[in-house]
């Protein structure tokens, strides 16, 4: 099916590419498959504005309905409208410890499929592949499932359940990619995908545009014309699949481009000299690989890590469980309030409270109860040398030397949008700084997630400015609801 995807781009583009395998992407996949939420007959909500607007049209489903009316006076912990609406309905009262079940019905209704490709580096479950198994998720466990398919319930048939309301990132992984297989969602997924390259094409280009040298034999799904579409404009998204043949390019051609890629491609780095030596890293998946192969240990020199969130945390509670000596710098208060350890209940996080408590008592010049860990608040990175040593600097201005065996610069993330025009910054709110998820999205229609430069490009998760798998969803409904609308206004 995947072949017939792309084949018959080659002759009219698909309606919908999407960009992005992980919960934002399976999630849209899910609606666009022809899985239509209505509100379940007798239910009530527990939110009674809410419930009477329900009540209006019932017949209607969630998706013709107007979803700015039903979000409006809505709120919670997103600051978009329609990820409120879809949360609530998933999860009535949640917020508040309310165990109500879903208000919404799942119709399978295949005659309103949209025709879609989900494109994937790998398989089904995005960013949850480059986390360690065993890492607890931060959101609980409810929070991390799909519709139509809780994950307690999911796990409770695996006989395990979560711990203080959490779960692995190992659980998360299997389950995402067990709800692509149960919902019947494979024909939709191309996974092993890498898109290069994203460009609007219009019906007026030269006919070679944007095609490969036909000498090219290596080309495994290769457009031979540029396809029609009577909308004057289309998307032509190139890049390379790896199959068990090996690397091959391909082009695929979309009426609207879905961007569902999440913001964990591009690790920050702190641009400091040294600091592309090879014994510093910019990922945690570096320190599980340098415990493996014994690079470091108790009698090796400390490690350093850089950073004060949960990475970090995870970090130096792997290295604590591995017994490794850690330096751990990072340029905030301890108590300052914007940490997110400060933010956190004690007792639904006790690792991170660990960690936290670990930063407080450890702090140089006063010694501490935690053998093998050094705290460096409010320092920051100097330089790194290739001898292994490390500079850092206290907001006074004194420096201090430590030999390091390696360093761990877990400091955030960023999108990979090197597949757009200008790495997508003509997309966001502020169109001169790079987009980012959490100071500067992509620029969307709040209740189409339509992005407001460019018709037809539409963004969701966390390039939209939703971080936590239980609002990317609201960023399905959405675009699904829009692209039904599209479909309707333009019938094949």
């Amino acid at each position: 099916m995947l072949h017939a995807h792309l084949e018959r781009s080659s002759a009219r583009p698909l309606p919908v590419v999407i960009i992005g395998n992980g919960p934002s992407g399976i999630c849209l996949s899910y609606l666009l498959s022809g899985n239509i939420p209505y509100v379940r007959r007798s239910s009530v909500h527990p939110n009674s504005i809410l419930q009477r607007k329900l009540e209006e049209i019932p017949e209607v489903s969630i998706l013709e309905q107007d979803t700015e009316y039903l979000s409006e006076g809505l709120e919670g912990r997103s600051s978009s409208p329609v990820a409120l609406l879809f949360d609530a309905l998933l999860r009535p009262d949640t917020d508040f410890g309310g165990i109500a079940d879903s208000v919404l019905a799942w119709w399978h209704q295949p005659e309103r499929a949209v025709p879609h490709l989900v494109l994937g580096k790998n398989l089904p479950g995005g960013a949850w592949h480059s986390i360690e198994g065993s890492m607890f998720t931060l959101s609980q466990g409810d929070w991390m499932g799909l519709p139509d398919l809780q994950f307690k319930d999911w796990l409770s048939k695996k006989k395990r359940g979560f711990r203080n309301n959490r779960a692995t990132a190992g659980d998360i992984v299997q389950y995402y990619q067990y709800y692509v297989a149960k919902k019947g969602l494979k024909k939709n997924f191309l996974c092993g995908a890498l898109v290069t390259s994203v460009k609007k094409l219009s019906m007026d280009v030269d006919s070679s545009y944007g095609h490969r040298d036909s000498r090219d034999s290596s080309t495994m799904w290769k457009p031979q014309a540029i396809p029609q579409d009577d909308n004057g404009s289309f998307f032509q998204i190139d890049g390379f699949v790896t199959t068990v043949n090996g690397t091959q390019p391909f082009s695929v051609y979309a009426e609207n481009v879905v961007l569902a890629t999440g913001t964990y491609d591009s690790p920050s780095w702190l641009g400091v000299k040294g600091e592309h030596l090879p014994f510093v890293h910019h990922t945690l998946s570096a320190l599980e690989e340098a415990v493996k192969n014994k690079e470091v240990g108790m009698m090796s020199d400390p490690i350093l890590i850089v950073g004060a969130g949960l990475t970090a945390a995870d970090a130096i509670l792997f290295a604590h469980h591995c017994n490794i000596p850690v330096i751990h710098v990072f340029r905030r208060r301890v108590n300052d309030p914007a940490l997110i350890f400060n933010q956190l209940p004690k007792t639904m996080y006790p690792e991170y409270h660990k960690v936290h408590q670990m930063m407080k008592e450890q702090a140089i010049p006063c010694p501490g109860p935690y053998e093998c860990y050094v705290s460096l608040p409010e320092y920051h990175i100097v330089s790194f040398t290739e001898d292994r040593k490390c500079i850092f600097c206290d907001k006074s201005g004194h420096q201090k030397i430590h030999n390091i065996s390696m360093a761990f610069v877990l400091i955030g993330s960023n999108p990979n949008l090197s597949y757009l025009s200008n790495n997508g910054m003509d997309l966001a709110v502020d169109c001169e700084q790079p987009v980012s998820s959490k100071r500067n999205p992509i620029d969307i229609d709040p209740f189409t997630y339509e992005s407001v430069h460019e018709k037809g490009l539409y963004a969701m998760g966390p390039l939209a400015g939703d971080n936590f798998v239980r609002f990317v969803q609201g960023g399905a409904l959405a675009i699904a609801s829009s692209l039904l609308k599209k479909v309707n206004q333009n019938p094949p």
